[in-house]
């Protein structure tokens, strides 16, 4: 499968990758065909599963909604590599499952429609398109675990039953 990557510039922000007019929408499916709607109108059918999203600083930015990553995360995106994070957005990914991976070098590595390669455990992310890579540190274990899991309420769940 090849993974594609879609890349934004600096602040991009939770009302951007969700609109709000579609807050009232609680089915996931539906909720990935307004993804990045009001920012990209032509990504709900570019993307496809296992892309990636790059982007600049402050990457959801804005409000808290969760449904900013949930979008992202039903649309196929496997993770999201921006320069920097908004905090709370950051802690919504991971508690939904989603890497958020820090990476400054990456928004100018790749455009839009490069080929990519994602490698979580080495801290290496590939631009197959034009032969280069750019590293950065590996999610810590603790936070692995929980994105593995599925997100927090999994991971929990996980744990309180037994499992490791």
């Amino acid at each position: 499968m090849m993974a594609r990557a879609h890349v934004y510039d600096d602040n991009v922000n939770t009302d951007v990758i969700y609109p709000g007019r579609y807050l009232d929408v609680y089915d996931p499916e539906q909720m990935a065909t307004y993804c990045m709607e009001d920012i990209d109108t032509e990504f709900k059918d570019r993307v496809g599963e296992g892309d990636l999203v790059i982007g600049g600083r402050n990457f959801g930015c804005g409000s808290s909604r969760e449904q900013a990553v949930l979008c992202l995360r039903y649309a196929g995106v496997q993770a999201i590599v921006a320069s920097s994070f908004a905090r709370i957005f950051f802690r919504n990914a991971i508690n939904q499952g989603m890497p958020a991976i820090e990476c400054p070098e990456a928004h100018e590595a790749f455009e839009t429609g490069d080929e990519v390669e994602l490698d979580m455990e080495a801290g290496m992310l590939r631009n197959l398109t034009k032969g280069t890579e750019v590293g950065f540190k590996p999610i810590p274990p603790f936070m692995m675990e929980i994105i593995k899991d599925g997100g927090l309420v999994p991971h929990l769940k996980n744990r309180l039953s037994g499992g490791e």
